[in-house]
Parts: structure tokens; sequence; C-alpha cells
């Protein structure tokens, strides 16, 4: 299989859902890959929202959509992606929300993304998530606290309770070098207590 990366796999995973979302995000912007594919794959009235806490992130993705169009459904946020109930409509569900650990592409490899922030952004995620909706979270470990952060999204995406999520993982075997782990989340059905975020 060509492009077999866990990028191109979270695509191939979501994209099914993503052609029927109404809201999406993209919790990792980075240089606007998996924002563009969102903007791309959803539906023309759909709200696709995106988070990054630099400014070199803005700009090389509003470069992308601008000159792609999509600059009417496309929302850029300066932000943490733990603060994305700051910016999302009131009482919409997530359809599907892509997160991409670690350091911008070809930026410095200081700013990376920390497990306390990460699994909280996760957290709000799982809470909003639609029914039938999925999360994707690939996970890097190579760089300096990566391993950190890797363990801590696993331990949270495992204990998620199994009558209402399903929660799998990919990752190649065969490859040196800490291939990247991709964990895909799927709310399978309503929580037993409406609003109760207390997984």
């Amino acid at each position: 299989m060509q492009n077999m990366n866990a990028v191109k796999v979270a695509q191939k995973l979501l994209k099914d859902k993503v052609k029927q979302a109404s809201l999406v995000l993209d919790a990792t912007m980075g240089n606007g890959s998996d924002t563009l594919f969102l903007a791309e794959q959803t539906p023309p009235e759909a709200l696709v929202y995106a988070f990054d806490i630099q400014k070199t992130a803005i700009e090389k993705t509003r470069e992308q959509i601008v000159q792609n169009n999509w600059a009417h459904k496309v929302h850029l946020i300066l932000d943490s992606h733990a603060n994305m109930n700051k910016y999302l409509p009131d009482n919409q569900k997530l359809d599907v929300v892509m997160f991409n650990l670690g350091y911008l592409p070809g930026g410095s490899h200081s700013l990376v993304t920390k497990a306390e922030s990460t699994v909280m952004a996760i957290k709000k995620a799982v809470a909003r998530l639609a029914v039938g909706g999925r999360i994707s979270i690939v996970a890097y470990t190579r760089h300096n606290g990566g391993q950190e952060e890797t363990l801590a999204v696993e331990q949270f995406v495992s204990s998620l309770p199994q009558n209402i999520f399903t929660v799998a993982c990919w990752q190649t075997i065969n490859h040196v070098n800490y291939p990247p782990k991709l964990y895909i989340i799927e709310k399978m059905r309503g929580e037993m207590f409406e609003g109760d975020t207390s997984f």
C-alpha cells in the first residue's frame, strides 16, 4: 500500500464521516494539511475550526485555505486546543476531530504539544462528540516529551467506557525510528446521563 503512514490512514478512516459532517475540528493545525482535508471533504455548509499556538502555522494554513477558496467555511484560531469550547458554536456537537501531535513540521522542535493540554483537549473533544462521530490522534514518541505525551493519551483513551466508545490503535510494526501511533475513537451511543463528562 502506498502512503501507508499514520496521517494518511487517519484521513482514510475519517473520510466517510467527514463527508457528512456539520462541525469538524483540526486541533493541531501545523502546516494546514488536515485543515485543508477537512475543508475539501466536508459539505459546503459545514464549519471547520482549526487551532494552533504558533502564528507561523496560522499563516501557512491561511495561505492554503485562501488559495483553495475555502476561507468562507474555515475558522483559524490562534490559541491552545485546550480552549476549544471558547470558540466552538454553543450546543453543537463535533462530528470529526483530528489531532496530529508533536512539533510544527519545519519549525522548532522545542515547541511541541504537551501531555497535560493535549489530554485536556481530547477530553473536551470527547465530551462534545456526536454519536457516530470520530476522533483521530496521531502521536509521536521520538521528540523530547513525546513518549510521555503518547503514554498519557493512551492511558486516557483506554479508560473511555466501552458501552459508549470504541477505541482502536494502529501502528506500523516493522519500522524503526519510533513510528507514530494512530488512535481512533468512535462514539457508538449517547452518554448514560446527558452532559456527563466524568470520564
